[in-house]
């Protein structure tokens, strides 16, 4: 088999169809990641909260463990249902964005456990907030790069706020912000085409 060279055009408007195969298909019930993660961070949150504010009891932090427990498990039963087909090298490369900044986000748990003080809702909504804006760079899907890049900058007010109740709260309307909203706009865009 024989390759054919490109040219610059030829390579432009195949880099250019890749994107918009890869938006439309994230843009078909795609914001199911963004909603499962973003509802189940937001609603764990908001138990925690609960539950701080109500007993006082830190023992109740041990909650935030059932987000990566429910979401490794939807996201598991969804990926299970969903036949994707051929996937593309920017259906990969977003893939792996997810898995890094899944890590990452994931890795400084211990430290939280063992340093007082330790910002990990700032860190969190950081990584996840730069997670959103290159995907939505990578895709080309404006709601995402503006949630991302909002998230980034108001994170701030989880650092301001300290490992406060207040800041949980916080910690939860940016998950709206970067996740939730979004996953919803990526759904409505898709059911629209």
């Amino acid at each position: 088999m024989e390759e054919k060279q490109l040219n610059e055009k030829e390579s432009l408007e195949l880099i250019t169809q890749m994107i918009r195969n890869t938006q439309q298909r994230i843009e078909k019930g795609n914001g199911i990641p963004f909603l499962i993660w973003g509802y189940t961070t937001v609603l764990v949150s908001l138990l925690v909260w609960y539950m701080l504010k109500s007993t006082g009891n830190d023992y109740w932090n041990l909650l935030w463990f059932l987000i990566p427990s429910i979401g490794f498990t939807a996201m598991t039963i969804t990926m299970q249902k969903e036949n994707k087909g051929v996937k593309t090298y920017l259906d990969k490369v977003i893939m792996y964005v997810w898995i890094v900044v899944g890590i990452a986000a994931f890795l400084p748990a211990p430290a939280a456990t063992l340093i007082e003080g330790f910002p990990i809702l700032f860190m969190v909504i950081m990584l996840i907030s730069i997670g959103s804006a290159i995907t939505g760079l990578i895709i080309s899907f404006l709601p995402l790069i503006c949630s991302g890049f909002a998230g980034m900058f108001l994170s701030i007010f989880c650092l301001i706020l300290g490992n406060t109740l207040d800041s949980i709260l916080v910690f939860a309307a940016l998950f709206l912000l970067v996740q939730v909203i979004p996953g919803h706009i990526l759904n409505w865009k898709g059911r629209k085409k």
